[in-house]
């Protein structure tokens, strides 16, 4: 019998006014796995979060959480999420221990559990040394961390990231998603949104890009990066006979004869590799050097969006 999904979301919608954000969206994320979520500047990654986490009401559709329905049981959801949104959300008046102990309390964990969780948090984030100091001393990062680990107090099942790392020099971010991959192996569930291809690529389970209310594309990073045309395997040869007599057996035009170089379209997969090579020896051509170029997410998203990048401004 399958597992029950993390995340279930059938025909969600949403307008504000005349605008209609979400129209009819559709997702299913697995227990423990993360999943990204990737759109245009207004394209709804923001509302769905703040849906699914109880903060704004949907105007239609069905969604269920952890195992709890979002319009019966609400604090059901509440009980089983954390939420870390674009901003920082701790106390800068308190210590970082203290930000922890806080949100223990507002759960209502006892002292000695909640003192047993800070404790651990603290240790996981790497902040024990900062513990005593106040968030105004801390970096970027750091911040992020705390607020991160103040979520976490609560001991959630599922946990929504929006942006997580908007505004983090690298070192920040990787030990972001290291804290990410941490509560990941422990089971937690991830929803995440990002304006960053490369976080996607390097921390996402499955992506999906949401535009214009619906969800366009979802599959893993391999799986998205094959439905945009432009992958190619690059061959080297040592002299131009080789390459011409290449050009022939491959069926592909000939290039300028002084780069020693063709370009054969495909995918870069393993089966296609050695189909290649095969029927170059087969030839007795022999092959000086091998690239593989596949286009990335960024070609993807413009593929699917028809727009670039998402530029560093919520949606």
């Amino acid at each position: 019998m399958p597992a029950t999904p993390a995340i279930a979301v059938t025909g969600l919608r949403k307008a504000f006014g005349d605008h209609v954000v979400l129209d009819g969206l559709d997702l299913t994320v697995p227990e423990g796995t993360i999943f990204a979520l990737l759109g245009p500047n207004g394209a709804g990654k923001t509302t769905t979060v703040d849906i699914l986490s109880t903060l704004t009401r949907a105007d239609g559709g069905e969604v269920r959480v952890a195992g709890h329905d979002l319009a019966r049981d609400p604090g059901g959801v509440r009980s089983a999420i954390a939420l870390t949104g674009q901003f920082s959300a701790v106390d800068t008046l308190l210590t970082g221990a203290e930000n922890l102990r806080l949100m223990g309390d507002l759960q209502h964990l006892g002292r000695q559990e909640t003192r047993r969780r800070a404790a651990d948090l603290l240790d996981r984030f790497d902040l024990v040394e900062a513990a005593d100091r106040v968030p105004a001393t801390y970096s970027g990062g750091m911040r992020r961390r705390l607020d991160l680990a103040m979520g976490l107090m609560g001991d959630p099942r599922v946990v929504f990231l929006d942006e997580p790392t908007t505004g983090l020099d690298p070192r920040s971010r990787r030990a972001m998603w290291d804290a990410v991959r941490g509560l990941v192996s422990d089971g937690v569930t991830i929803l995440l949104t990002t304006q960053y291809l490369d976080e996607a690529d390097q921390l996402a389970d499955r992506i999906g890009v949401l535009d214009s209310g619906h969800l366009v594309a979802e599959g893993t990073a391999d799986e998205l990066k094959r439905l945009v045309p432009g992958g190619h395997v690059r061959l080297q040869f040592d002299d131009a006979p080789s390459l011409a007599e290449a050009a022939r057996v491959l069926g592909v035009p000939t290039p300028d004869a002084a780069s020693l170089a063709l370009e054969v379209p495909g995918d870069g997969s393993v089966a296609e590799l050695r189909s290649l090579l095969g029927r170059l020896d087969d030839a007795r051509i022999d092959v000086a050097g091998l690239t593989v170029h596949t286009p990335d997410l960024d070609d993807v998203f413009l593929a699917l969006t028809g727009r670039p990048t998402p530029e560093e401004v919520p949606s």
